[in-house]
């Protein structure tokens, strides 16, 4: 798939939120396949900020910031309007009227990116075509090596689940990336800028850098950029991606992309993709549990439904998640990955596994036991060989044995972080 391609796919889904694959289905719940897909789609060339606050971002031209001749020619570019949340009275959420060509897409492309080379200019506009998805996307080359650069717009639900994840940092611990901030601008505007790695496990050396911005209207700005000619496919023709991150976000940050956002149709609210209710805090259940083991806990974390642990028995680091979530008695769905489950005498059904990591680090193994009540609670406790799912392992085994994990998978203590 090419970067257009791409890119706008998982812009138009952000748009309207996100599939849940299945082995993260399997794995951890609907909603954690959710958040899944978009850090793949996301978090994997970084996280997001929309920082529209600074429609006065002409200053960061005059400061040298941003060359605004460009390297590929000048535009000849009305000043661009002031954003409002009213979206045009037509057309699909996230679709535009056509007031954009792909032609001024591109030329916007060119009088952001600094002097140098620009070869394979891409762009599409707010019309027809292209799911109504602006981007605009080139090869550049400042004599230091090319690399791609890419920008998409498009609406998205401010106050969305989703959105929200776009503009957030990643967990080190669970993660592993060079850097990233993320910031609330003056307007209430947020942008992340993010600089990680095409492959999170690095098994290649493309480096894949990202701002991504949201304002309270709504309006997403995505800027992609690789140290390589593409994202996929090509070697590594520079050290780091062409604009440092001060530059990344400034081009995020541009005025000149408002007369497309501003074409934009509002994006409908994010509605729940799960009939699951958010479970609790799962985090002190999850740290008693652990506490009766005796093993030293490195670092920890927690997200809306689930938690983490890294444990550190002097043998190397070994990552526990657990996840909760509430179903109801009709089970929501999910009966039908317990079609071969054990059931207790209580009714609630359990499946233990054991197979391979499934985010590229090197011989990790996964293990984890997923349970479902008969009240539709459902609890799924796992352990890594390794400090996180990215990381290679870090011994043969993970600190906790299959037979601890379904005791902390069937515990009775679930009952309070399922309420």
């Amino acid at each position: 798939m090419s970067f257009e391609d791409e890119l706008g796919e998982a812009l138009r889904q952000a748009g309207s939120g996100f599939t849940p694959d299945r082995q993260a289905l399997v794995a951890g719940g609907e909603r954690r396949g959710r958040r899944l897909v978009v850090r793949r789609r996301a978090a994997v060339i970084g996280g997001s900020a929309l920082g529209l606050a600074l429609i006065g971002t002409a200053g960061a031209f005059a400061g040298g910031l941003l060359s605004g001749s460009g390297g590929g020619g000048t535009a000849e570019v009305a000043a661009p309007p002031a954003l409002s949340s009213t979206p045009p009275a037509k057309g699909a959420p996230g679709s535009g009227t056509g007031a954009v060509s792909d032609e001024q897409m591109a030329a916007w492309l060119r009088q952001l990116l600094p002097d140098g080379q620009l070869t394979e200019v891409k762009g599409h506009g707010t019309g027809p075509g292209f799911g109504g998805i602006p981007t605009a996307s080139a090869v550049y080359d400042d004599g230091k090596g090319k690399g791609a650069v890419g920008v998409g717009l498009n609406r998205v639900d401010p106050n969305g689940a989703s959105t929200a994840e776009l503009v957030t940092c990643p967990d080190k611990n669970k993660f592993d990336y060079d850097g990233c901030t993320s910031e609330t601008l003056a307007d209430g505007s947020k942008i992340m800028v993010y600089q990680g790695y095409e492959y999170p496990d690095r098994r290649e050396p493309t480096k894949a850098w990202r701002a991504t911005l949201v304002t309270p209207q709504g309006y997403l700005v995505d800027v992609q950029e690789w140290n390589a000619a593409a994202e996929k496919g090509e070697p590594v023709s520079r050290t780091d991606p062409p604009l440092d991150p001060a530059r990344l976000k400034a081009f995020a940050l541009s005025p000149l992309w408002h007369p497309a956002l501003a074409d934009l149709s509002a994006a409908h609210p994010e509605s729940p993709r799960s009939s699951s209710r958010p479970a609790a805090s799962v985090a002190p259940v999850l740290d008693a549990l652990l506490a009766g083991y005796g093993i030293p806990v490195a670092a920890k974390g927690e997200e809306v439904g689930s938690a983490y642990a890294v444990l550190d028995d002097g043998k190397g680091k070994s990552m526990v998640t657990a996840e909760v979530q509430s179903y109801g008695k009709r089970g929501g769905g999910v009966d039908g990955l317990f079609a071969d489950a054990t059931v207790m005498p209580d009714g609630t059904k359990v499946v233990a596994r054991q197979t391979v990591g499934e985010k590229g680090g090197r011989n990790v193994v996964w293990w984890n036991v997923d349970t479902l009540r008969t009240d539709g609670t459902r609890v799924i406790v796992s352990a890594f060989n390794s400090r996180n799912q990215e990381s290679d392992a870090t011994r043969k085994e993970p600190a906790l044995t299959m037979a601890q994990l379904k005791e902390m998978a069937t515990s009775d203590k679930w009952a309070q972080a399922a309420r």
